[in-house]
């Protein structure tokens, strides 16, 4: 279906109190062994992001700035020992730590009309709302917990897929304003909202989601989903102490579909929530590298031509990558100063690729994106527009790469278009488990990243749930106070 940002919705396209439903009825049972299995997986990389992301000054000044507000001590503040604060602000902290490094897996659609990796990082909002849900409730036990995370997911991703592609191309953040729905959906679900205050809560959920794509590449755009996690649990606890909104705020011309999106498919809401787990079909993806997914396929084409033509960075007179208006437009930098725009610049990306055959949390850092090596490599690398891959369309991310080396030769290659990461490419459990203890490297020693993998895997069994966000915990107050 083609956007069009005038088009109408039906007074009562019913998705509210479909999604309302769906939160209070559904139960562990009713979830796919596979949903399981992937969820599980979505929990261990977003664990593991948290780590990443407590060491990062945007969240460092998040973690201060929730100290010097104080107030009832609910949740842990991420990368501040033992100390808690409300539930919504710990929900803050931890969904901006989540994808402050842009590492956060990538929904995805089989829609030729939705651009691929535009659509929600689904993760991190839920996972988020249901870590300080568990502590503020208590004695959550582990399928409980998994129960919340997914039902969140669930939600979330049906709502960005239904909603027309206009409401992203328009500038709107889908993982700072949709993660706002799946944040409160899994905090509703661990807290046990039902009936109307489960549809007084999506109400107000819808008002509070917000987030403009203007603020890629600053602090403020991991601080999107930040707030989505914090706006959902708000709406979650307004709602359970009575706190009223329109039951049908999503529907209608009034509603978030018409205002935020420009209409929703309604041959798409036939798909229903829960009938099928978009976390199985079509799927998920998670990040190996920690920036922007549209990037991937050509940073994966990088590595394989330095490694397998042995190419130093001395030889490297130029690079020129070709791809369409889906990577060249959001990927929006063409010379990175810091490790916040690198996550949406090309040439910073083969730049870290060609200096040192690979791109990740050290790669992603304003020392060395700001290193002299850094600032001279990019310089020779160029973007430029290809028509033929334009007509292509933007179902893949595709891309070609041409080096040109001292001496007048050239290597070049295509961008594999199965995205390494994705559903028919996944990354093994070893990889991810990799991942998990790159993401935790300098913040939690050996002996607690094995503990972080091994109570994940065994996730179904915990009694209490509390206990994951504890794992994340470093010993020491990273903020120093």
């Amino acid at each position: 279906m083609q956007n069009n940002p005038h088009a109408k919705v039906p007074e009562k396209m019913a998705v509210t109190a479909a999604a309302a439903d769906f939160v209070e009825t559904v139960q562990f049972e009713d979830i796919p062994e596979e949903a399981i299995r992937i969820g599980t997986r979505c929990v261990l990389d977003g664990l593991g992001l948290f780590v990443a992301g407590t060491d990062e000054h945007t969240v460092r000044i998040l973690a201060e700035d929730a100290r010097e507000q104080g107030g009832l001590e609910e949740a842990l503040l991420p990368g501040c020992g033992d100390a808690k604060v409300p539930a919504a602000m710990a929900a803050r902290v931890l969904g901006t730590s989540g994808h402050a490094h842009d590492w956060d897996d990538s929904q995805v659609s089989l829609d030729p009309d939705h651009v691929y990796g535009l659509l929600t990082h689904p993760t991190i909002p839920p996972l988020s709302a249901s870590l300080v849900a568990a502590q503020k409730v208590g004695g959550v036990s582990g399928k409980a917990f998994l129960l919340g995370f997914l039902t969140g997911f669930e939600v979330e991703c049906k709502i960005s897929e239904w909603m027309f592609p206009g409401h992203y191309k328009g500038g709107m953040h889908s993982s700072g304003t949709v993660g706002t729905f799946g944040a409160f959906a899994a905090a509703a679900k661990i807290m046990g909202l039902t009936g109307e205050r489960l549809r007084w809560g999506f109400g107000i959920a819808a008002s509070l989601a917000a987030g403009i794509r203007v603020n890629f590449g600053t602090m403020t755009k991991p601080l999107h989903v930040g707030r989505a996690s914090e706006n959902g649990v708000t709406a979650a606890v307004l709602a359970s102490k009575g706190f009223t909104a329109d039951p049908d705020a999503l529907d209608g011309p009034w509603g978030f579909f018409a205002a935020q999106g420009g209409g929703i498919s309604e041959a798409k809401i036939k798909q229903g929530f829960g009938k099928t787990w978009t976390i199985v079909d079509p799927g998920v993806s998670i990040k190996p590298y920690p920036c922007g997914v549209l990037t991937h396929p050509s940073m994966d084409l990088m590595v394989k031509l330095v490694t397998e033509n042995d190419i130093k960075p001395e030889q490297i007179e130029g690079i020129t990558l070709y791809a369409a208006s889906n990577i060249l437009n959001p990927i929006r930098y063409p010379i990175a100063v810091n490790h916040l725009q690198a996550k949406f610049s090309l040439p910073a990306e083969l730049a870290m690729i060609a200096l040192n055959r690979k791109a990740g949390k050290v790669e992603f850092s304003d020392k060395f994106v700001g290193s002299e090596a850094m600032q001279v490599m990019q310089r020779k690398i160029k973007t430029r527009h290809d028509p033929e891959i334009e007509k292509l369309g933007f179902d893949k991310m595709r891309s070609k790469i041409t080096i040109h080396l001292t001496g007048g030769q050239s290597v070049s290659g295509s961008a594999d278009e199965r995205y390494r990461g994705g559903p028919d490419h996944p990354l093994t459990d070893a990889e991810l488990e990799g991942k998990a203890r790159a993401c935790c490297e300098g913040v939690l020693d050996h002996d607690e990243q094995e503990r972080l993998i091994k109570t994940v895997w065994r996730i179904r069994d915990l009694d209490d749930a509390r206990v994951l966000a504890d794992v994340i915990q470093p010993k020491s107050d990273l903020t120093g106070t």
